[in-house]
């Protein structure tokens, strides 16, 4: 899952990472998008472009129809609504790599929406089913660039038993201990990433600064 506020290039970054798939493996690849963004084109994968509006009613529609045709990787450009979270996740239960993009700021409000969007008494399954089927949850947002543009930083948590435990738990609050807790897998907080971008000189520490949770982690 990819978390952030609106136009700080979650479709970028989904779109990145399905670039680096299709040249990297043979894999059968379906995007659905409203509208379509980014067009790939068939490099090492096949890349079937699915629009919301022309090529199906709405994402739900779409995306039972993708995971008929069993691909290897689905990228959900939103989950607005319970019916199509509940397909990917079921899909990804089932194997499917699924991406998606979610109006969120951290790991915590990333899980914490998706079970919200479910009455009530389907919160405990629905977070116990994202404990099974999460692979990571990424957020970003973008920062002013020394020079001028702007340059992302983010946050990554990768899934431990940890997490999933948190989770199944609806203990988010401890999910940003097990991204410190699993950084030797590559998970890293945004105060690391800001941290980065100053020691490498592409960002000032006054912005970074500005924009971190915990500013005394910024080193």
């Amino acid at each position: 899952l990819v978390g952030g506020a609106t136009g700080v290039g979650k479709t970028t970054t989904l779109a990145a990472l399905i670039d680096a798939i299709n040249r990297r493996d043979a894999k059968h690849i379906v995007t659905i998008e409203d509208p379509i963004e980014y067009e790939h084109p068939h490099r090492t994968s096949v890349v079937e472009h699915v629009e919301v509006g022309i090529d199906a009613a709405d994402f739900a529609t779409a995306l039972r129809a993708a995971v008929r045709q069993a691909p290897d990787v689905i990228v959900v450009g939103e989950m607005r609504d319970p019916d199509t979270m509940q397909i990917a996740l079921a899909a990804a239960e089932t194997g499917h790599v699924v991406f998606s993009s979610v109006h969120t700021t951290d790991a915590a409000s990333t899980v914490g929406r998706i079970a919200d969007s479910f009455p009530a008494e389907r919160q405990p399954t629905v977070r116990q089913d994202l404990a099974m089927a999460l692979a990571a949850i990424y957020t970003q947002i973008l920062v002013p660039r020394i020079g001028g543009g702007l340059v992302p930083a983010g946050e990554l948590l990768l899934m431990s038993h940890g997490a999933r435990q948190h989770i199944r738990k609806n203990a988010l609050q401890h999910l940003r201990q097990e991204i410190t807790l699993t950084r030797r897998l590559g998970s890293f907080t945004l105060e690391d990433s800001l941290s980065r971008l100053v020691r490498g000189g592409q960002v000032e520490r006054t912005e970074a600064l500005a924009r971190a949770v915990y500013p005394d982690e910024i080193v």
